[in-house]
């Protein structure tokens, strides 16, 4: 490397190699992630609904979890506090008063505007 042309030529090298190494990780880790998901898919069932191991890929998953985004009203009062579920009730309870709380808000807002409109209604009328 005595030459000027072995340098460059050095050069060009580490930094092709810099330039396209994020590139080949990426490649790299998508041909690896997708074998571990033929790996995954490969696997003995465990007999559950959902194995354990899609929960943690933070895949979504269509597994209804009960008490979670119910609207209805008539549930939600009558939902009691089991042995197992402590907090179905308070969760509940929380959601009922967060969805009063809103329409409170929402028919002040609503009110608000109707006494703006009719005092607009009104200053037009003076003139």
């Amino acid at each position: 490397m005595e030459n000027p042309e072995g340098w460059i030529r050095l050069v060009w090298i580490v930094g092709a190699y810099l330039l396209l190494r994020p590139y080949l990780m990426k490649l790299g880790a998508r041909a690896q992630e997708k074998q571990h998901e033929k790996d995954a898919v490969d696997a003995a069932p465990t007999g559950a609904e959902v194995h354990p191991n899609d929960l943690r890929g933070g895949r979504k998953i269509g597994v209804a979890i009960p008490g979670v985004d119910s609207d209805d009203e008539e549930e939600e009062e009558k939902t009691e506090a089991k042995p197992g579920q402590w907090g179905k009730k308070a969760r509940a309870r929380q959601r009922k008063f967060i969805r009063d709380t809103l329409e409170k808000e929402e028919k002040r807002l609503q009110d608000e505007q109707e006494q703006e409109d009719l005092k607009d209604i009104a200053d037009l009328l003076e003139d």
